[in-house]
């Protein structure tokens, strides 16, 4: 019989899965913000694009889309080693449970509700006080493979984020003896500290984001919904980004 791993063990072990994934992108947006903060241009008038092309050839720019897809979810595949249970439902410590997703799916569009919609108007209010940068989700060129790239992307981010933020470190930190909202606080911490590259109001969206989504995820042990919702939110950004942008273009820092 395998003995349970000490607290040292664990706290290396989380160390090393937020060091290969979303702590390393926390301290970089850490950095970029400080650097934003103190650059010439003001906050307002600086602009940053989430799904930047990665070459000017088009052949070469969608294999690199594809690798770096590819590769950010590799902390996702570790996770799933760590957690993985020999008896059915083998990720049930990541709240994936193997039943229930018709359901789950539906809760997770309500989510987006709740969610996607005040989040749209703290963009709004935030790009008008200077608290965000000017956010370009798309980016791409348009190709036949922008689409089903920026779809990947947005199911990336959605996998990439729940699966190590509600799933592992929930699972983790029970076993380290944290309660449930000192959990709840430290994961949306986390959450909100890796967009600051968005600027300071990315910080208080994301981490009142968190707060729904760990107190939910805390009350239903159940991720599918959030994986839904994150990944519904995504999309409609990435996809809907050269239409809103055509609409409202000083809000998105697009000169007229």
């Amino acid at each position: 019989m395998t003995s349970a791993p000490s607290r040292t063990r664990l706290w290396w072990e989380i160390a090393i899965v937020l060091a290969l994934g979303l702590g390393q992108s926390a301290i970089y947006s850490i950095v970029q913000l400080a650097y934003r903060l103190t650059d010439s241009t003001p906050l307002a008038d600086q602009t940053t694009t989430l799904n930047p092309p990665r070459s000017d050839r088009e052949v070469f720019d969608f294999i690199y889309q594809l690798l770096s897809i590819g590769f950010a979810v590799v902390p996702i595949l570790l996770v799933c080693f760590l957690l993985w249970q020999s008896r059915r439902p083998h990720l049930s410590a990541l709240g994936l449970s193997g039943r229930g997703y018709v359901r789950d799916t539906g809760w997770g569009a309500l989510l987006v509700l709740a969610i996607g919609v005040p989040g749209i108007g703290l963009y709004l209010l935030g790009r008008s006080l200077g608290w965000f940068v000017a956010v370009n989700p798309g980016g791409l060129d348009a190709h036949w493979w922008t689409l089903p790239i920026l779809l990947l992307s947005a199911a990336r981010a959605s996998i990439q984020e729940e699966f190590v933020v509600l799933g592992y470190l929930f699972a983790r930190l029970r076993q380290l003896g944290w309660g449930p909202w000192p959990i709840i606080v430290a994961t949306s911490l986390l959450r909100a500290s890796y967009h600051l590259y968005q600027g300071p109001g990315a910080f208080v969206g994301n981490f009142a984001m968190g707060m729904l989504f760990g107190w939910l995820f805390a009350r239903t042990g159940r991720l599918m919904p959030f994986l839904v919702a994150h990944f519904l939110i995504d999309a409609a950004a990435f996809v809907g980004y050269p239409w809103a942008a055509a609409t409202w273009p000083a809000l998105f820092g697009i000169p007229g």
